[in-house]
């Protein structure tokens, strides 16, 4: 395998307004003089075998032409190999996903492939944290999964399900914001949790938590994936107009400007309980976690490809 071959990993875009991004991201490619082989998954549960073939075959930069959930299956795949495997191998991305934020944290743009292929093609390296969440499974099993972007438990975890379905369907952005939060308005609702975070114990009804190692989807605002350290954004129950008062800041990227969110910032979360909240990590939601669970940083672990 040429040491300067791209693996591509083409994960297609679904919904109303999902189209077909592949010819134009060959085209780029071709253009600008790109040796890669692309393969096309199948559908979500496949980019982790896709991925692992890659890895198996040699592949030295590996690029997700997908969305945070096709990268989240792509470092785990990674964290699956030794370390001198990861270390080995580059990983970027082409923004064309559902959700993309890890990708718009570092200024990617879906509408802008030339510009992302031209930056990808300069090899500039920045090596990022991954966060883990470590759970037993409801067969009791000892579980772990890592993330780029963050953790939701609670209501969020929730609204991102929803997001995800209404962004499917109406295939906008700011649009599928708007319908997700009126879903959440009918929705309202607390959870019994209870919290390690730093040396605070936190026993009381919560309506979501944020734990994230770069921007959470606007909830950790101030979130980098690199200083190994997790960003913890806790919302208590708000009154109505605080509710609304919360989607406007949390659309001017203000979110930890209300007056019910409590920021924090740790390297570890120990959740003793998160009575019947949904847990989703990168946007996609899990099985939920049976028992207490707890959320670590590892710091600077992946070979991530960003804009020069």
């Amino acid at each position: 395998m040429e040491q300067n071959r791209w693996g591509i990993l083409y994960c297609p875009k679904h919904g109303l307004f999902g189209g077909n991004n592949r010819d134009k991201i060959e085209q780029c490619l071709n253009e600008q003089g790109v040796l890669y082989d692309l393969v096309q998954s199948e559908n979500p549960n496949s980019v982790e075998r896709l991925v692992n073939m890659m890895i198996n075959n040699g592949y030295k930069t590996i690029i997700i032409a997908g969305g945070d959930s096709a990268l989240n299956d792509a470092v785990n795949c990674l964290m699956q190999n030794t370390k001198e495997v990861r270390e080995s191998i580059l990983l970027g991305v082409i923004p064309n996903g559902v959700m993309n934020d890890f990708a718009r944290y570092w200024g990617f743009k879906d509408s802008e492939v030339e510009q992302t292929v031209a930056w990808l093609k300069k090899g500039r390296v920045r090596k990022v944290d991954l966060g883990c969440i470590r759970y037993t499974s409801r067969k009791g099993e000892h579980c772990h999964r890592y993330f780029l972007n963050c953790v939701n438990i609670g209501l969020v975890a929730s609204i991102m399900n929803l997001r995800r379905q209404t962004r499917r369907l109406l295939g906008l952005r700011t649009l599928s914001f708007i319908a997700s939060f009126i879903l959440m308005v009918f929705q309202r609702m607390e959870y019994k949790m209870d919290l390690k975070i730093n040396n605070e114990r936190i026993n009381r009804r919560v309506m979501t938590v944020c734990i994230g190692s770069a921007q959470g989807y606007g909830q950790t605002p101030n979130a980098v994936p690199y200083n190994g350290m997790l960003d913890v954004s806790l919302v208590y129950h708000p009154e109505m107009v605080q509710l609304f008062e919360g989607f406007y800041l949390f659309l001017r990227g203000k979110f930890l400007n209300h007056r019910s969110v409590h920021p924090y910032r740790t390297q570890e979360v120990i959740v003793e309980e998160a009575q019947r909240a949904l847990v989703g990590v990168d946007g996609r939601l899990m099985n939920t976690p049976m028992g207490s669970f707890k959320i670590k940083i590892e710091q600077e672990i992946i070979n991530f490809l960003i804009p020069s």
